[in-house]
């Protein structure tokens, strides 16, 4: 006797080859629900990827229907799934009088598509309802506009990284009160960060950007507070990370983007004594040997921090800013730790200071070679 319970029932995916099915099909079979494929397609190439697979007309023929009662009947099937906007609306309107109990198990593919670009233009909206406000002896350039932003926010979300949404709108705001000269990043893992300090240097012409980074699992190693941190860096391989890196960054680069696979230290006497960087990816770069804005997001025990900020912050420019990420850190306080004796060390040289979002915002007034430094 056939269950009516439609949980128990098989899930239709059609049509099955289109990216979002396959995702979906992964998704099935992890949960480990039984899923049925179908095309319109003779010779569909994802018809092996499925554990059962049948033909449906194309919805445009007479059959469509009667063909899709009997694959609902034959197969069993209590939920259907389907990423083309045509089907889904027809199946909206008339599923419930074709199979009763049939679920439609997604919404309007095409609000699905649009969400993220709707969520990006909301987002937008609200910082520029509530504009970010600090002292800085720097003019600002005219900012960029909401679609730019937006566009920026989408792009970046896209890829795979921790940056909350406040500090990227910080970024964004500092950016336009940047001095020109190059951005370093140490720590740029897939590349979040970076894309979105790329597009900002680029926007505002303030520079070049240079990402430090060992793409090392050695280099992972934190010590954070409970273990956490580093029992999860340790399923990660750390040259395919530089591989999704290259592959983030690639399509954004004009001729202003290039990395050095080093650990922070060499990276900062490798900058000091050249002014060239080439990669087989980006080609050949050339900075101008002076930092306009250095983020700081690499290995977060407080050593490391404060090895950073000691190795690259003489190298920032007067006017320049300092932003050491993850100055809010679930997980421990060695970014904090590190960036508070610097704020005590160089106070006299630091203009401007603010937290936003998880991160720490300094704007030098002078370079700190002129600044004359409190013991710490």
């Amino acid at each position: 006797m056939q269950t009516t319970d439609s949980s128990k029932r098989s899930i239709l995916i059609f049509p099955g080859g289109t990216p979002r099915s396959l995702e979906f099909l992964q998704k099935c079979l992890a949960d480990g629900k039984a899923v049925v494929g179908a095309s319109s397609l003779l010779h569909d190439p994802s018809r092996d990827k499925y554990p059962a697979w049948r033909h449906l007309p194309y919805i445009t023929d007479a059959n469509f229907d009667a063909a899709l009662q009997d694959c609902i009947a034959s197969a069993g099937i209590g939920g259907i799934y389907t990423p083309n906007p045509v089907i889904w609306d027809h199946l909206h309107r008339t599923l419930h009088e074709l199979a009763p109990g049939v679920t439609l198990l997604n919404a309007s593919p095409a609000n699905a598509e649009l969400a993220a670009y709707r969520e990006a233009r909301a987002q937008v909206a609200a910082w520029q309802a509530r504009p970010l406000q600090f002292c800085t002896g720097v003019p600002a350039r005219p900012g960029a506009s909401a679609i730019e932003l937006a566009a920026l926010f989408r792009h970046a979300e896209l890829i795979p990284g921790m940056c909350d949404h406040e500090k990227m709108f910080a970024l964004a705001e500092v950016a336009r009160h940047a001095v020109r000269g190059d951005i370093v990043e140490i720590g740029s893992w897939w590349g979040k960060s970076a894309f979105l300090l790329a597009w900002l240097a680029r926007c505002y012409q303030i520079g070049k950007l240079l990402c430090v980074d060992p793409w090392s699992n050695a280099h992972l190693v934190q010590h954070d507070e409970k273990g956490l941190v580093d029992q999860v860096s340790a399923q990660f391989d750390a040259s395919e990370a530089l591989t999704v890196f290259e592959m983030n960054l690639l399509p954004y680069s004009h001729d202003h983007v290039n990395y050095l696979r080093l650990p922070s230290d060499e990276g900062a006497q490798h900058y000091r004594q050249r002014r060239e960087v080439r990669t087989e990816a980006f080609g050949s770069t050339h900075y101008h040997g002076e930092i306009a804005l250095l983020h700081i997001d690499g290995n977060h025990s407080y050593a490391a921090a404060r090895s950073d900020l000691a190795s690259w912050s003489p190298l920032v420019a007067a006017g320049g800013w300092i932003i050491v990420d993850d100055y809010i850190w679930p997980y421990g306080d060695g970014p904090q730790r590190a960036g508070d004796e610097f704020i005590a060390q160089y106070r006299h040289g630091i203009g401007t200071a603010f937290v936003m979002g998880s991160a720490l915002f300094l704007q030098l007034s002078r370079r700190l070679e002129d600044t004359d430094a409190t013991a710490p």
